[in-house]
């Protein structure tokens, strides 16, 4: 009985200590304050619940881009492609009069970014799965020279056999398909699928954030969403690749989502980004081919953030946006766990008298994050932002309309991990034509919601209002 007392007592004691060391190890690596006491607290206290979560989630800097002179040549590389193509299109570098007002409001994003709003680009809503889908696969079935494809989640359903079918017949016709999917979004990936790609002469790749996989990882997920072909059109937004996309979970159909596809000098930014992974992956580079032309009268800017990069990009680019509006931000995202600077700058917005909204679905497919979200909405309505549930469906996509000019689609999600765990990439488009169009989506989508009122919160009960505190303590890594 001694005996078995004692040796229960060491493995405690020893839970303690690795506890400890792992708290140390927090207050060392993450990235923000509260994240750091949150998991500091906890693995001292209570080590046997937080010790294996912490090693699943607890890493929050970003150590994968060890080879940075290489990584960096290989960015500069493709950087001075990017500014070949703008010398080439000087349509593209020409500043229209008519959106220069809207630019200058966002010229802190010009130069977080270290690249240029472009002119001289096309721009098209694709509002649905289907619609999405059926454009991207056009587009790859035209291709000539070269098909970019990268997902954070990629599926061995009928609509990724379709996709892999269209790739194959692409190689099979000398097209070199170059493919990137993520390591832990596609854990599920067969091993079939990929093997048949590579044997038909796919380039096919999973992206992980160390050049060993460690399956203990699960920060640094690589979120974006790409598509180019031939370096003349891309597709980026809120879809993966999977029948849930198209509404076939009947638990979220009908599935809401927004996709955009681009032509004109923006494709050269938007392939850049998908070089930059490729060549992580791959220490190699794809030859890519500049746009030819520049087909409309759009001005864009390609937001790709990670957390790579020396200043949080992601947090930064969502405070900026909404500072930058005057008359209304309408905001959409499937999950709504913003940091305090997010908040406040949507709090500062309602002090100014603008109209801000955000939509959010009002079911979940992340329990934990769903409750987070939950708790940060009733805060965000006592603060003044009208928050509204869409109501068919599961709401998936990520668009912001600010003011009547200006429009940003793409993978980051109204949270942490698209902030500061995650490679995000958005496109920020100014056009008051582009803005109408999207203004007449989202007001669509909010007629199927339901707005939050003021008093719901006094309504919930006790245990609920426990779980959303408690999930909320998690924000960090949500």
């Amino acid at each position: 009985m001694a005996e078995s007392l004692l040796s229960i007592g060491l493995e405690v004691a020893t839970l303690h200590v690795l506890g400890i060391i792992a708290a140390c190890h927090a207050i060392m690596n993450t990235r923000t304050s509260q994240g750091a006491v949150a998991w500091a607290v906890a693995l001292v206290s209570v080590p046997y619940l937080t010790l294996i979560p912490y090693l699943f989630l607890g890493r929050s800097r970003f150590a994968g881009y060890v080879d940075e002179h290489r990584f960096n040549s290989a960015r500069a590389r493709a950087r001075t492609e990017a500014d070949v193509n703008q010398s080439q299109l000087t349509v593209a570098a020409r500043r229209d009069a008519a959106t220069e007002p809207a630019l200058r409001r966002f010229l802190a994003l010009d130069r977080l970014m270290g690249r240029r709003f472009l002119a001289g680009n096309q721009v098209g809503l694709l509002e649905n799965g289907r619609e999405t889908f059926d454009a991207i696969f056009e587009a790859i079935d035209q291709a000539r020279r070269y098909v970019l494809v990268q997902f954070f989640i990629v599926r061995d359903d009928s609509l990724g056999r379709e996709l892999h079918r269209r790739l194959l017949a692409r190689a099979a016709a000398g097209v070199k398909v170059h493919f990137l999917y993520d390591g832990i979004g596609s854990h599920a990936l067969a091993r079939r699928y990929v093997e048949s790609l590579r044997a038909g002469g796919v380039q096919i790749h999973a992206f992980s954030v160390r050049r060993v996989s460690n399956r203990f990882q699960l920060n640094f997920r690589n979120h974006r969403k790409i598509v180019v072909v031939d370096g003349q059109v891309a597709f980026v937004g809120g879809h993966n690749v999977g029948e849930d996309y198209l509404g076939g979970n009947p638990r979220l159909s009908p599935w809401r989502d927004t996709h955009i596809r681009l032509a004109g000098p923006i494709v050269a930014q938007i392939q850049r980004t998908f070089s930059e992974d490729w060549y992580w992956v791959t220490q190699t580079l794809p030859e890519l081919a500049m746009p030819e032309e520049a087909p409309g009268d759009m001005t864009c800017l390609a937001i790709a953030s990670g957390p790579a990069d020396h200043q949080e990009t992601g947090s930064l680019f969502m405070t900026q946006a909404i500072q930058a509006a005057r008359r209304r931000i309408w905001l959409t995202s499937p999950y709504f766990v913003p940091d305090s600077a997010v908040q406040s700058a949507l709090r500062l917005a309602v002090l100014r008298g603008v109209d801000v909204r955000v939509l959010l679905p009002c079911r979940p497919d992340h329990f934990t994050v769903y409750q987070a979200s939950l708790f940060h909405t009733y805060e965000a309505v006592r603060a003044g932002v009208r928050i509204y549930r869409y109501q068919p469906g599961f709401l998936h996509q990520k668009v912001m309309l600010i003011d009547d000019d200006t429009v940003a689609v793409g993978s980051a999600n109204l949270d942490n991990r698209s902030f500061r765990l995650n490679f995000e990439l958005s496109v920020l488009t100014v056009s008051p034509e582009f803005a109408a169009q999207a203004q007449a989506m989202l007001l669509a989508d909010f007629a199927l919601a339901k707005e939050v009122g003021p008093g719901e919160w006094e309504t919930v009960p006790l245990l609920p209002r426990v779980v959303m505190h408690v999930a909320r303590l998690f924000a960090p890594v949500l």
